[in-house]
């Protein structure tokens, strides 16, 4: 029976590079997005908004 719709990575154009990079990438990306989200929550962007008020941009 053949299926028409799965294609296998080489049918694809995916080599061995590809997928490791496809890997790391899908590793390290979560981890990342949680670290910059509890860094850039409302509350920690407006306290660091009010530590400089001068400085903000467009107010000169």
């Amino acid at each position: 029976m053949i299926n028409a719709f799965a294609l296998t990575l080489s049918e694809i154009g995916i080599g061995k590079l590809e997928i490791l990079v496809i890997g790391i990438v899908s590793l390290i990306f979560p981890t990342l997005f949680i670290i910059a989200s509890k860094n850039l929550d409302a509350k920690g962007v407006f306290d660091w908004m009010m530590e400089k008020p001068n400085d903000w941009i467009g107010r000169k």
